[in-house]
């Protein structure tokens, strides 16, 4: 069923780009829910619970993917529909894995389509592997993993595309229009690319630990950056300038007849004394202003250097407040500068002509041509105006998941650009490490992730990558507990009735917050049994130790074999059973097979089994070198993981990975066998 949508997708590039007008003006809410557009995203403000308001922070690029996937939605709303004829509801919550009765097979018999449809349709209810499924087929939402699977987009982040994709399911005028754009998709696409890594004012959103700030840092590497943070005491004055207080040291004069005198020391020197006085101290904005027009008069012919205003935790402040008049700057035309300049007061017009006066631009009539030739060049130097030059970019960051003092109200969110930083693997290998056990960093992420969306309805709350820092590739119980089992408690759960039993000890008893610390006062520690207990209650893979196959070795009682093939390693099973798959398909290309083989990464400890090379060369050299490359029949290759499989592990408590991995296959109707008998 996917094949179709998943080929037309990989023709997407994954670049940002502006949804088309028509798109804009017929979809005004999505599932009554209202939606603000911005150039390049789009916020989707949905009631909520007992926190009011909910917003959905949405790249553009999920309107594209969802755009791809419409048919095969439809298409899996008809095979639960046949299902429900032939079935019940209850029967459909327990058949995946299972046979159907003989009555069941009866009706099915009696459909009025091929014997493929028919044969397609009992794969569909009874293996969900085949496509993809998550969520019992009964469910109102169990077309969401699958389509986030062909997607290659996480659970945990981004399941609105799936709703998305719903929601466009019957409009095709719609999903015509998204992927061909105002002017052909192509050069939509390709217009904004060009662009849109140096937006003018953009605002760099997601959750807690995705990497916003570094992700600036990157991208401003080398440049000229000015950085502030928001607070709710944040205002006009420490964001743009005010009179301060200062010290001045001056000599002390007196008047003898009508003349103003200099008082002497005894030996003769100038007798001194410090006065306290008030200048004009200029904070970040108005720092930033003076440097990006100071670039601009030593530019001379050349392109003046850029000069980036980076604010934190923008939604944090009041920002009405903060900006008050300069928020008639933000208003850029064409080409870059301030579509309205505004009057400056009478002190900051001091401060600045103390500053720019003097200076030129060599391009001065270029820019006043802007202003039908009002000299503005020259007010903005003698400090009368103020005017946001092209080279002056204001980029800021916002967690989302912060409860902010101080909405941020429509109008001045029209005026930036919304780059979405979506929780993802950084693929650094980190784990958790308690009691001496490792476990898994990413996994964690990805079942806590769930947790916190399925109780919240809301992506604000979770949690990602760099939420908390590994060192030497660890974090310690101390760190795990101290910051992210205080954000779960007092951040996540604590308004809500949070009854799942990840959160119970062995006794059936609530683990609170305060049963992680031993009880001695200021010397109390960690409880590391009691870490270890709430990962395993999750679910969290505990993490196989990296090594030589030859400590691999399949057991001398029982013998293995893909195919017919002796296996000698446990995790030469995998790149085994994919191997002969490639020989048996030598008209399939290296993606195809990684696409036939994605849905087995549930069964790997790692969260992968087959990977590109782009991928592979993005991994962990630990991780990257302990994998088995396979040349596929168009010339490229691809990797199969080797780490981590483990089968009948001392450890009872542990995932048999190989056991799930036989499983999985035997019953994917491959053509691949794996059979296990005594030696």
């Amino acid at each position: 069923m996917s094949e179709n949508a998943v080929a037309r997708f990989n023709s997407y590039s994954g670049a940002d780009f502006v949804l088309p007008s028509i798109f804009k003006e017929q979809v005004k809410s999505i599932n009554s829910n209202t939606i603000i557009y911005n150039q390049y995203s789009a916020i989707i403000e949905t009631a909520g619970n007992q926190n009011g308001i909910l917003k959905i922070y949405m790249p553009n690029q999920w309107f594209y993917i969802a755009s791809y996937f419409t048919e095969y939605y439809n298409e899996l709303l008809k095979y639960k529909k046949v299902a429900l004829e032939i079935t019940t509801k209850e029967r459909l919550k327990i058949l995946n894995g299972n046979q159907l009765t003989d009555e069941e097979k009866q009706a099915i018999s009696t459909l009025q389509c091929s014997d493929e449809s028919k044969s397609n349709l009992i794969r569909f209810i009874t293996d969900y592997s085949w496509w993809g499924g998550a969520k019992t087929i009964d469910r109102g939402d169990f077309y969401v993993s699958p389509i986030l699977s062909l997607a290659r987009l996480v659970n945990a982040s981004q399941s609105f595309v799936a709703d998305l994709c719903a929601f466009l399911s019957d409009k095709q005028n719609l999903v015509q229009a998204i992927i061909d754009g105002e002017s052909g998709a192509e050069n939509n696409i390709k217009e904004v690319t060009q662009t849109h890594s140096y937006t003018l004012q953009q605002i760099f959103y997601g959750a807690p630990g995705t990497g916003k700030s570094h992700t600036i840092n990157e991208l401003t590497e080398n440049g000229d950056v000015i950085r502030t943070t928001f607070h709710p005491d944040t205002d006009y004055s420490t964001f743009v300038g005010a009179y301060k207080p200062t010290t001045i040291e001056e000599t002390v004069m007196t008047v003898i007849g009508t003349k103003a005198v200099a008082v002497e020391n005894e030996d003769g020197s100038k007798r001194k004394e410090t006065k306290i006085v008030y200048e004009f101290v200029a904070q970040a904005f108005l720092q930033a202003y003076i440097a990006a027009w100071r670039k601009y008069a030593g530019a001379g012919e050349n392109e003046p250097k850029k000069q980036f205003l980076v604010i934190e935790e923008i939604n944090r402040g009041n920002c009405a407040q903060i900006f008050g008049d300069l928020f008639q700057l933000l208003d850029r035309n064409e080409s870059g500068f301030s579509e309205y300049p505004i009057k400056a007061d009478a002190d900051m017009q001091k401060q600045l002509k103390k500053e720019l006066y003097g200076l030129s631009v060599v391009n001065a009539n270029k820019i006043n041509a802007l202003y039908n030739n009002r000299n503005v060049v020259s007010e903005v130097f003698n400090g009368d105006i103020l005017l946001l030059p092209d080279n002056l970019y204001i980029w800021a960051t916002m967690n989302t998941s912060d409860q902010s003092l101080f909405p941020i109200d429509s109008a001045f969110k029209r005026r930036w650009d919304w780059k979405y930083i979506p929780i993802s693997n950084a693929n650094k290998g980190w784990t958790i490490k308690v009691n001496g056990n490792k476990y898994d960093w990413w996994n964690f992420l990805e079942k806590i992730n769930t947790q916190i969306g399925s109780t919240t309805n809301s992506e604000d709350k979770k949690l990602g990558y760099f939420f908390c820092k590994a060192a030497n590739n660890e974090i310690s119980a101390e760190t795990f507990v101290g910051k992210v089992m205080f954000y779960l408690w007092n951040d996540v759960f604590k308004d809500y009735d949070f009854d799942s039993n990840i959160f119970k000890d062995d006794n059936g008893e609530t683990m609170t917050f305060d049963k992680f610390y031993t009880a001695e006062s200021k010397d109390a520690k960690v409880k590391e049994d009691k870490v270890e207990a709430f990962l395993k209650k999750l679910g969290v893979d505990a993490t196989g130790q990296q090594g030589d196959d030859e400590n691999n070795n399949v057991p001398n009682n029982i013998s293995i074999r893909v195919n017919g093939k002796e296996i000698k390693y446990i995790n030469a099973v995998p790149y085994t059973a994919v191997e002969e798959y490639v020989k048996m398909h030598p008209e399939m290309s290296a993606q195809q097979v990684i696409d036939v083989w994605e849905p087995f990464k549930k069964c790997s400890m790692r969260s992968w089994v087959v990977c590109n090379k782009e991928e592979h060369d993005s991994m962990e050299p630990k991780y990257a070198n302990y994998s088995y490359e396979i040349k596929c029949s168009d010339g490229n290759s691809i990797w199969v993981n080797k780490d981590g499989w483990m089968h009948y592990p001392e450890n009872q408590k542990l995932r048999d990975t190989i056991n799930e991995f036989m499983s999985a296959v035997n019953n994917s109707n491959l053509g691949i066998t794996i059979t296990e008998i005594p030696a």
